[in-house]
C-alpha cells in the first residue's frame, strides 16, 4: 500500500504540474479539468461495470409501479402491492449501481486528497506558532522521552516541548520565523525521521502528514511513507484555527479549504457525468 501511495503521489505531482499551481487562475483550470476528468471516468464506469439492461429495467419498473399507484389509489390491496414492488425494484437498482460506486471509490480519494495537498492548502504564514503532534508505534510507546528529541533548522524555534502522553504520543510546538520547505528531525534513538513544514512564499504543494497508516497515506499523500521499521507511526501539525495544520488557500471565486474543494470537485463532476450520459449511452 506504502509504495502504491507513493507512485500515485509522483503519478499526480506530474498530471497537475502543466498547470502550475503559483497563480489562482492556474487552480481553477485545474480543479475543473480533473473533475471534468472524473465524470467522463465515472461514467465509463458506470457503462461497463453494472448491467445497465438491469438498471433500465428497474427503472422502468420504479415508474410503471408509481404509475399504477396513481391509478388505481382507491385500491387499497393494489397500492400495497405496488408499494412492495417498487421497494423491491429499488433494492435491484440500487445493487446493480453499487458496483460502479465501488470502482471509481479508490481513484476519486486519490483525486481528492492530491488536490487538498496541492490546492486546498496554503503555506504557514511567517510568525505563525503551531503544534508538532508524533505518535509512537505500538512497538515503541515505551521510549523514554529523553531519547526523542526534535532536530529544527534555522528559522524554526521551538517555544516549548516535548510534551508526552503516556500512550506514546509526543508534542512541541513551534514557531516559523522565516519562508521556506523547512525540514524538521525527529530522533527516535539512533534514528531520525525528517518532517517537511512549508512557510510563506507562493502557493504550492504542502507537506501535511508523514504517517505508515494505509488510511493516513491514501488522506494525505503529500510526503514520503515512513519506512515500516520506524518507530514514528505519524507526524503532523495541529492548530486550532487551521485545517490539517495549514491555513486554508485562497482561490478567489471558488471557496477554498477541504470541503470547499470537495464541493466544487462533486458537483462538476455530477454536472459532467449527467450532461454527458446521452453521449456515452449510460443510464444510472
Amino acid at each position: 500500500m506504502s509504495l502504491f501511495t507513493n507512485i500515485s503521489t509522483n503519478l499526480f505531482d506530474v498530471l497537475f504540474f502543466p498547470f502550475g499551481g503559483s497563480a489562482n487562475w492556474h487552480v481553477w483550470i485545474s480543479v475543473i479539468f480533473w473533475s471534468l476528468a472524473f465524470g467522463v471516468a465515472a461514467l465509463l464506469a458506470f457503462k461497463y461495470c453494472s448491467n445497465q439492461g438491469a438498471i433500465a429495467w428497474a427503472k422502468n419498473g420504479i415508474s410503471v409501479h408509481l404509475l399504477e399507484i396513481r391509478l388505481f389509489q382507491e385500491d387499497i390491496l393494489g397500492v400495497l402491492v405496488s408499494t412492495g414492488k417498487i421497494l423491491w425494484k429499488n433494492f435491484l437498482y440500487v445493487g446493480n449501481n453499487l458496483l460502479p460506486m465501488a470502482v471509481m471509490m479508490i481513484p476519486f480519494v486519490m483525486l481528492f486528497s492530491n488536490m487538498v495537498s496541492h490546492y486546498a492548502l496554503a503555506p504557514m504564514e511567517v510568525g505563525t506558532a503551531t503544534m508538532l503532534k508524533v505518535e509512537l508505534d505500538k512497538e515503541h510507546t515505551t521510549i523514554d522521552t529523553k531519547s526523542v528529541a526534535l532536530e529544527v533548522p534555522e528559522g524554526v524555534v521551538v517555544e516549548a516541548g516535548p510534551v508526552r502522553t503516556p500512550d506514546g504520543k509526543i508534542a512541541w510546538r513551534l514557531r516559523a520565523d522565516a519562508n521556506g520547505d523547512h525540514l524538521l528531525g525527529i530522533r527516535v534513538g539512533d534514528q531520525v525521521i525528517n518532517k517537511g513544514l512549508a512557510v510563506g512564499g507562493e502557493p504550492r504543494k504542502v507537506p501535511v502528514l508523514r504517517s505508515k497508516d494505509w488510511f493516513d497515506l491514501m488522506l494525505y499523500p503529500g510526503e514520503e511513507t515512513l519506512p515500516s521499521d520506524s518507530p514514528v507511526m505519524s507526524a503532523k501539525f495541529a492548530t486550532p484555527s487551521t485545517t490539517a495544520g495549514y491555513p486554508q488557500r485562497d482561490l478567489g471565486w471558488m471557496p477554498g479549504g477541504e470541503a470547499g474543494l470537495m464541493i466544487v470537485v462533486l458537483i462538476v463532476s455530477i454536472v459532467a457525468a449527467f450532461g454527458l450520459r446521452n453521449v456515452f449511452n449510460v443510464t444510472f
